[in-house]
Parts: structure tokens; C-alpha cells; sequence
């Protein structure tokens, strides 16, 4: 068998972004393996052989806009990867960048895209407990316009001290809510979202300083290795533990499958699910969600 016919990547066009660094650059690389023609955006320089790099900063609408006016007319499959920790004062920052622009590029490229394409996220385990905030989420998800969404951030400045955790929160909540809307389910368009657990990347030290409280790198590692994988003696992933997954979730290999969130986390998650269901010791999963999220 052809690997490159089962992928279903060879010749067609794939827009990509995140490529320079991480996950996505492991993507983007097996993506040009299989033959793809790879449209790459970064706010850093991207070194792969792609077919057409973009640096634009994915926070600034008019960059995106620029970015959007220079892509094929025809894409056969859409990736949004790209991402950043969260800093005390980033939190708008945070939600453009995680969540907005790429919910901004999919429905303003959503009408290029091939009838049986795919659109296809990475999320987060940080995202775990996103029905609880799924009414506000749709509420955003809901409004027509960037500018009207940025006045919503402005007066829910509460919802999003929680920066990182909303933001994927809201991403997962837009693959369930979208995947059968009609502009996706009548051209058969899938869409689709891994959730990473913890993986070593370029925004691993990043990651490190914002999770603990004074800012110190190595208090925050221990304090992610506690959340993520002392429980299981575990360690990191690697950023093609994601990125590969990634590929195959957007190929034709997974033609039926939609409105999906993988969980790439060795089954952390489902531990925390059937704990609570379990009802092992005292805390429900909603509390296992903020606890694994703080």
C-alpha cells in the first residue's frame, strides 16, 4: 500500500501554522514528506522547505488579513497550531493569539477549503473542564466580527484571568459546537482537535515561568511534573508524540471522524474522568479540572 495515497496529502494544499518551532514544525515536516504542498505562517522564521512561508504576528488582524489575501484559493487542509503561555497581563493577548485568530482564519478561509477537507487544532489537557464554560464559549463563538469580539473580552475581564485554560477552553467548546453546523457538515468538512499533555517544545521554559507563581523556572517544572506526571512516573512527550497524530488526524485516514478531541496524554485525563467517577476520595472532576489547571 501507497502511504502517501492513504495520507491523501500528496499535491494537495495544506495551510499550516506554527511551523518554525515544536509540535507544528514536526507536522509541517512529515506533511512535506508526504508530499504536501505546505503554506507555512509563523510570527518566527521558519527554516523548512515549504512552499510559501509567511512571519506574521498571529495576534494583529491586519497581519492576518495580509497573510489570508496571499493563500491559495484551494485548501484541502487546515491547521491551526499556533500558541503561547501565559504571562499576569497577557490575558487578552493569550485569547487572541489560543483562541481568536484561529477561529478568525477558519471562517474567513473556511469557504477555500475542499468539500471532505479538514480543520484541525491543537488544544491542550489545559482545556480539560471546557463543558463548564461552554454557555460563555458559544456566546463568543456567536459573535460576527473580531472588533465586537474584543469589546466581549473587555467586559468579561473576569471569565479571562484564567488566559491559557479559557482559551482552549473555548476551542474545544467550537469543534463540538461547529462540527455540525451547516457550513461545515454540508460540504463534509471535519473538524477536529488534539490535546496535548505535557511536551517539551521551544515554549517549555515559557510554560515553566508562568506556571509558578514567583516566576521561577525550576519551581515551575516540579510543579508541572506534579500535575502531569508524577502520578504515573512519567515524562514528557516529544513534539512529533503530537505533531504526527496531528497529520494523521487531518488526512484522509480519518475521513469519518469529526467534532473530536484527542487527548494525547498517555490517559491522564481519562485517570481524572474515572477517578471522579469512582468517586475515589472527595473530589469531582470539576475539581480535578481545577487542580489541574492551576
Amino acid at each position: 500500500m501507497d502511504l502517501k495515497n492513504l495520507f491523501g496529502y500528496e499535491g494537495k494544499n495544506v495551510v499550516i501554522t506554527g511551523s518554525a518551532s515544536g509540535m507544528s514544525k514536526a507536522a509541517t515536516e512529515l506533511l512535506l514528506e508526504l508530499g504536501a504542498n505546505v503554506y507555512a505562517i509563523d510570527v518566527n522564521p521558519i527554516e523548512l522547505p515549504v512552499a510559501k512561508k509567511f512571519q506574521a504576528d498571529l495576534s494583529n488582524k491586519e497581519e492576518i488579513d495580509q497573510v489570508i489575501s496571499e493563500l491559495p484559493e484551494k485548501i484541502d487542509a487546515l491547521f491551526l497550531c499556533h500558541g503561547i503561555a501565559y504571562f499576569k497581563g497577557k490575558e487578552l493577548l493569550v485569547q487572541k493569539v489560543n483562541f481568536y485568530s484561529q477561529k478568525y482564519m477558519t471562517e474567513q478561509l473556511l469557504n477555500r477549503i475542499s468539500d471532505h477537507g479538514s480543520v484541525n487544532f491543537i488544544s491542550s489537557v489545559g482545556g480539560f473542564g471546557w463543558q463548564q464554560v461552554y454557555d460563555k464559549a458559544v456566546e463568543l463563538i456567536n459573535i460576527p466580527s473580531w472588533d465586537e469580539a474584543m469589546k466581549w473580552y473587555d467586559n468579561h475581564q473576569a471569565l479571562i484571568q484564567s488566559a491559557y485554560v479559557f482559551a482552549k477552553q473555548c476551542l474545544e467548546s467550537y469543534v463540538t459546537y461547529k462540527c455540525m453546523a451547516p457550513e461545515f457538515i454540508n460540504r463534509r468538512i471535519r473538524i477536529n482537535a488534539i490535546n496535548p499533555g505535557d511536551t517539551t517544545t521551544g515554549l517549555t521554559e515559557d510554560f515553566n515561568k508562568s506556571t509558578s507563581p514567583t516566576g521561577d523556572i525550576a519551581e515551575g517544572e516540579e510543579m508541572i511534573s506534579n500535575i502531569f506526571l508524577k502520578s504515573w512516573n512519567g515524562y514528557a512527550a516529544k513534539p512529533e508524540d503530537m505533531g504526527y497524530p496531528l497529520v494523521v488526524m487531518g488526512s484522509d485516514i480519518c475521513s469519518y471522524m469529526s467534532g473530536q478531541l484527542i487527548y494525547i496524554d498517555f490517559g491522564l485525563t481519562s485517570t481524572w474522568t474515572s477517578g471522579a467517577l469512582l468517586q475515589k476520595g472527595e473530589k469531582s472532576i470539576e475539581e480535578l479540572s481545577e487542580e489541574a489547571n492551576h
